[in-house]
């Protein structure tokens, strides 16, 4: 069974792309974008874009860059729509499939945060930066207003229901 394609797919040619010093730039059309958007969950994505370099280090090709994106994602306390801007660098290393044994630990140092892996021919800019979009969101977004709803509704905040209230609430029956 094969996999769809992706979303966002930039697939670039190693042998035609490894020094390209001066830099690309791509962009998400509208389609992509709503497709990202389901894919991870997202209210929505109204733009998606990155400029960056790719080169050769030490045998791997390294893509360095800027991604920038408008996107809603769901509250996490209310689910209405919460807006968010991204303009992160990223640093993506590229190693062949197969280089890494699949049931040994594979161990990144700081400068080799995000990896991905290519068949040695070609490298798939876009569902690498569509990954780097997934990876750099607020993981627990919250509209304005999310404490209040909670309130209201009979959440306690983690000072109300945590330890020390218990034993506060201990103290303040003692006295």
């Amino acid at each position: 069974m094969s996999l769809p394609p992706p979303e966002f797919s930039r697939v670039i040619r190693l042998d035609q792309a490894v020094s390209n010093a001066a830099g690309a730039h791509i962009v998400a059309t509208p389609q992509e974008c709503a497709a990202l958007a389901r894919r991870f969950g997202f209210a929505s994505v109204e733009r998606l874009d990155a400029d960056y370099t790719l080169a050769d280090e030490h045998g791997s090709p390294i893509a360095r860059g800027v991604l920038r994106s408008a996107l809603s994602q769901f509250c996490v306390a209310t689910a209405e729509p919460v807006a968010e801007k991204i303009n992160t660098p990223f640093v993506i290393r590229f190693e062949r499939e197969g280089e890494v044994p699949q049931d040994e630990e594979f161990e990144l140092s700081a400068d080799e945060c995000d990896t991905h892996f290519y068949d040695g021919t070609t490298i798939d800019i876009g569902e690498a930066v569509a990954q780097t979009l997934a990876l750099s969101v607020e993981p627990y977004p919250r509209a304005p207003d999310a404490d209040e709803w909670l309130r209201k509704r009979g959440v306690l905040t983690e000072d109300q229901a945590g330890p020390f209230a218990a034993l506060a609430a201990l103290k303040a029956k003692k006295d």
